[in-house]
């Protein structure tokens, strides 16, 4: 198999000159992955295939779509083997680590709706579900988070143990709970509830209170807190 690469296409048409006259921001969105995949494949220029992308995208849910996909999801699109399916997924996931890292400098936790914002674009489109512990300095400034599970998320995969080992590590004062409902609804289930009152007697005895767990939806949320679940001394079941 040949590639074309950026070399092969005509002077006009190619981004790398059109970046270096005009800037980035000149560039077109299929033109910018053009530039990060550099080559083509048998038959189809880099700009070719980087339209073909694109184009898919806007069939679906646009450019964030991508964000969706697994390295097999991209190797089902022609001219995408398995190299450039893994420049895909590490280009969706620096723009992920790059949009939260600027995020992160200026986020104070002071209502549910913050941090309900901060993971929103993130989980509200995933197909499976995934928990997060979020931990917080003694002014409710954000410090990190760790991924507790994915793809399932209930009482014998979030290990308490766990999460009071990494909030040590970051020397948080709070934490908080963060996870999806794929379905799009965040209304929380019994396991939600139990999973919350577990975290938050083991906050007890550690001295590092569960603020909050909050269900992000479809464009909406739920804070297991505001609905009164933090007020109950006991779970019932």
């Amino acid at each position: 198999m040949v590639n074309r690469k950026m070399k092969d296409v005509p002077l006009t048409e190619r981004p790398y000159e059109k970046c270096l006259k005009n800037g980035a921001e000149s560039l077109s969105d299929a033109e910018l992955l053009a530039v990060m995949l550099r080559t083509g494949c048998e038959g189809l220029s880099v700009s070719e295939l980087s339209m073909n992308i694109v184009k898919m995208c806007e069939k679906m849910k646009g450019l964030k779509s991508l964000s969706q996909m697994q390295i097999p999801d991209f190797m089902k699109i022609k001219g995408i083997g398995k190299v450039k399916a893994v420049q895909l997924k590490c280009i969706t996931e620096f723009a992920k680590r790059l949009w939260r890292s600027e995020k992160d400098l200026n986020l104070k936790v002071c209502h549910p709706s913050q941090i309900s914002e901060y993971y929103m674009e993130e989980l509200r489109n995933e197909e499976t579900e995934s928990a997060f512990v979020v931990f917080l300095n003694g002014k409710n400034r954000f410090l990190g988070d760790y991924c507790l599970s994915k793809g399932t998320v209930n009482a014998s995969l979030v290990s308490t143990r766990e999460i009071f080992r990494k909030a040590l590590q970051q020397k948080a004062v709070y934490i908080m709970l963060v996870h999806n409902h794929p379905s799009g609804d965040p209304t929380p289930s019994k396991e939600d509830i139990y999973i919350t009152y577990k975290v938050m007697k083991a906050g007890k005895l550690m001295d590092i209170p569960l603020l909050d767990h909050v269900i992000i939806g479809d464009g909406t949320y739920v804070s297991l807190k505001e609905n009164g679940c933090f007020e109950r001394s006991n779970y019932s079941g």
